[in-house]
């Protein structure tokens, strides 16, 4: 079975869409998707991630199930310091407040931490969890421990239409790592394609392999330059990019 995750095209946070760039970008990555056999497509509630998904859904002429659990991730916690990020999304934080502290690194003990634990990060994170493996159960995967367990498994391609933030949460799921080093440490640019991958070395004893982390050969393709959209500054002195 293999799990295609797509951030949703550059976007316009205003109106919970896409600019003319998002669209252009969209296109694009319709144009790839058009041949790829798909068995389902699945799309988070939220306009940016379905206008992207729209344009590939009208070329191949399907429908994709809204799942709530593919909003982005957006909840808050209070970091109790004078920063920009001192109330914000649980993964907007300076390297310097998270990366001195080793918690931060482990799967289990992230979420323990006292910022993620006065948010209830963990009854989030687990909500996304939950319906990454219900979907996977109906395809006939189960969460078993680390692992998944199958009786009888496929070939299909099931595609979700998603964001950064709510991405790298489901990575961390499946992959077991902390996200935080997902959310602080990668880059899914606009409508990049990160592809998953079972293995079954052992019968029904399953586990997923990343065989690509935020392509977007459809861009270049199409003569665009990735959007800047979730990266920061690259060296402090650039005041025009994002600090």
């Amino acid at each position: 079975m293999k799990l295609m995750i797509i951030r949703h095209g550059d976007p316009n946070y205003e109106i919970d869409s896409l600019t003319p760039i998002g669209w252009k970008e969209a296109e694009a990555l319709s144009v790839m998707m058009e041949n790829i056999p798909v068995k389902e497509y699945y799309v988070s509630p939220l306009g940016r991630a379905r206008d992207t998904a729209s344009l590939t859904l009208k070329r191949v002429n399907r429908e994709a199930t809204v799942m709530p659990w593919l909003t982005e991730f957006t909840h808050k916690i209070e970091k109790g310091r004078e920063d920009p990020f001192s109330d914000a999304i649980a993964w907007d934080w300076f390297p310097v407040d998270w990366m001195r502290r080793e918690e931060f690194f482990d799967k289990d003990k992230w979420v323990k931490s006292r910022e993620m634990s006065e948010g209830n990060i963990n009854v989030y994170y687990d909500e996304v969890c939950k319906g990454l493996d219900e979907l996977l159960a109906k395809a006939g995967y189960n969460r078993d421990g680390l692992m998944y367990s199958t009786k009888l498994g496929n070939n299909d391609t099931y595609v979700l239409f998603c964001h950064l933030g709510v991405e790298c949460v489901l990575l961390s799921h499946l992959l077991n790592v902390s996200p935080m080093i997902l959310w602080h440490n990668t880059c899914a640019r606009p409508t990049s394609v990160t592809t998953l991958v079972t293995e079954e070395r052992i019968k029904g004893e399953v586990v997923w392999r990343m065989l690509g982390f935020g392509e977007v050969a459809h861009l270049y393709k199409a003569g665009l330059e990735p959007s800047f959209a979730a990266r920061f500054c690259e060296t402090f002195e650039n005041t025009e990019e994002r600090h």
